[in-house]
């Protein structure tokens, strides 16, 4: 991924004219599109099997901010991974519960 990053707002964005070469695009067969993706470094093709292992997340609505105590190497393994690692540490714990609830037999009961 490219190191010249853009932070805007979504009002911003709104704002913000498309780069995007519309009547090029249009005139690309699906073919064409399909090998650009795949030439694209950034990109990653949607094929079935992405389709077939997608989990579908619904996140809460509202999150309770909370401390919590965690082992060192648990955090950096976390944060190793960049922006968002608290977002997957949740994620990881709603898997478990997940797991769990499978387990009991209840896995259709909240989220």
């Amino acid at each position: 991924m490219s190191d010249d990053v853009t932070s805007v707002t979504l009002d911003e964005a709104k704002e913000m004219e498309s780069q995007t070469d519309w009547e090029a695009l249009e005139e690309k067969t699906d073919e064409e599109i399909r090998e650009a993706v795949e030439s694209d470094p950034d990109a990653h093709f949607l094929d079935e099997e992405w389709f077939e292992n997608a989990v579908l997340v619904n996140p809460s609505a509202e999150k309770e901010r909370i401390s919590i105590r965690l082992d060192e190497d648990i955090l950096e393994f976390f944060r190793a991974g960049g922006k968002g690692y608290q977002s997957r540490i949740n994620k990881v714990l709603r898997e478990y519960i997940a797991v769990q609830k499978h387990k009991r037999g209840d896995a259709h009961e909240g989220n």
